[in-house]
């Protein structure tokens, strides 16, 4: 159903200004900024304001960390009564009535057999800091320094999650294979294509000449983000879970962008029922404000005074955000309905891929969704799923996509090897008539992208 655009609006010159002074100011590494030329001046739910005056619907939620999206107002009334306290903002590592509640609604929310028995480290308040710590828990828990990561993974930007990053180039990580359904790198895909991975994971780690001493800890996340919205099979992570146990490796799952609720459980790990050794917290955690921490099994809390600090560890405006948003996932069952909205919108989006052939695969859970953009018109690569064939990926036409997405009022992202994956992180208040809307401007952007004269590009086979 095609989407009538958004009426145009006349950039005012605040627009343009601001717009003008950020591309001159700011370092060439900016990202969002290039593919989403807006100037958000007011926000609320799914929906921001730019000062150019038109309104967006916000698929990308601040990168998944707004799990009620924006303002909430549970969230606005959290801060707002920390502030109206007189309560010190600023208080390092040491104990207030904020943090304590904080700590107890998360461990009320984690896997119980998890949470009687763990540790809560609070880090600095970017998410890479809490992969940082988590390495060096492990590392000083085992006395061992080797990392297992796998293909496709993020991790974040600082030098240790980024080596254990599926894009590094100076490996000092063992990589491993990610088991894909689409793309798969065996050219099977499904519960055999699984089974091959964990095989080799486990061939590899017990052979004597594969040239793998024994890891500190391995790294993974239930559904890789920024690799493309590639679920984990539920099976494998059981198997994974199985491997590092039987070996005494350190289990860490990277929750950043899974957790609370976004995945339709509260916290992904739960779909496969393993209990992870350490989990990676960030994002939603912090209800729109910088929180991260990592959740550790006791047992690896071998740590000196010290061993691990941030001048910045203490934010009581994210903690008392977090709370609020910990709580209102909880009380209002929005991973349930993350599960049940985002299976109607997967089954929307697999409709379309009837009329659009550029639509190679549709995948995700819960919330987390991602439609991957292929070119059916080139030859297809060599090593298919099941035996089929898979067209190369068409990133340009997904950088198209994105921008009459934009045109339309719908902000989304792309991921994937080639930023080739349009990918849909909503909030979790998302209504059926708002995921409607988010489909409809969608396959509208899609089918004026596919008219498009943009050249045809290959990438070549990504086996």
């Amino acid at each position: 159903m095609a989407v009538t655009e958004p009426a145009p609006v006349a950039p005012p010159a605040v627009h343009e200004g601001i717009l003008r002074r950020q591309s001159l100011r700011e370092s060439a590494a900016r990202t969002y900024a290039r593919s989403l030329p807006i100037v958000p001046v007011r926000a609320r739910g799914l929906t921001i304001e730019g000062a150019d005056g038109r309104r967006y619907l916000d698929c990308l939620s601040g990168a998944g960390t707004l799990a009620l999206g924006h303002n909430h107002p549970v969230v606005l009334e959290a801060i707002k009564k920390v502030i109206d306290s007189g309560a010190p903002l600023h208080v390092l590592d040491l104990a207030t009535p904020v943090k304590d509640a904080f700590t107890t609604e998360l461990f009320a929310t984690l896997p119980r057999q998890f949470a009687d028995n763990a540790r809560i480290q609070f880090c600095g308040p970017a998410g890479t800091d809490a992969v940082e710590a988590a390495f060096k828990l492990v590392r000083a828990a085992t006395g061992r320094s080797g990392l297992l990561a796998f293909a496709g993974a993020y991790h974040g930007m600082t030098e240790g999650a980024l080596a254990a990053s599926g894009g590094a180039e100076d490996v000092r990580v063992t990589r491993l294979p990610f088991p894909l359904q689409y793309r798969c790198p065996f050219g099977i895909g499904g519960e055999r294509g699984a089974d091959i991975a964990a095989r080799w994971t486990e061939s590899l780690l017990d052979d004597p000449k594969g040239g793998v001493p024994a890891p500190a800890g391995m790294i993974l996340e239930p559904v890789q983000g920024e690799g493309g919205v590639n679920p984990a099979p539920d099976g494998w992570m059981r198997r994974m879970r199985a491997i590092t146990a039987s070996r005494s490796i350190p289990l860490i799952a990277d929750e950043v962008q899974t957790g609370v609720g976004r995945t339709g459980a509260f916290w992904a790990v739960e779909h496969s029922g393993i209990t992870p050794d350490v989990m990676v917290l960030s994002k939603a955690i912090g209800g729109s404000l910088p929180l991260a921490v990592i959740i550790y099994r006791s047992e690896l809390d071998t740590w000196q005074p010290g061993a691990h600090a941030g001048t910045f560890r203490g934010n009581q405006l994210a903690m008392a955000a977090g709370t609020a948003t910990l709580a209102y996932v909880r009380e209002n069952r929005l991973a349930e309905h993350a599960s049940s909205l985002g299976a109607r919108m997967l089954a929307r989006l697999r409709t379309l891929a009837t009329d659009h052939p550029c639509i190679g695969d549709v995948r995700g859970r819960g919330l987390m969704i991602g439609v991957e953009l292929v070119d059916p018109e080139s030859a297809p690569l060599t090593c298919g799923t099941g035996g089929a064939t898979e067209a190369p990926p068409a990133p340009v036409l997904a950088a198209a996509v994105q921008q009459e997405c934009l045109r339309r009022g719908l902000i989304v992202e792309l991921g994937g090897r080639h930023s080739s994956v349009v990918r849909l992180l909503p909030p979790l208040t998302l209504t059926d008539e708002q995921a409607t809307a988010v489909v409809d401007r969608l396959a509208d952007a899609l089918a004026a992208a596919e008219r498009l004269p943009h050249r045809r590009i290959t990438t070549g086979s990504t086996h």
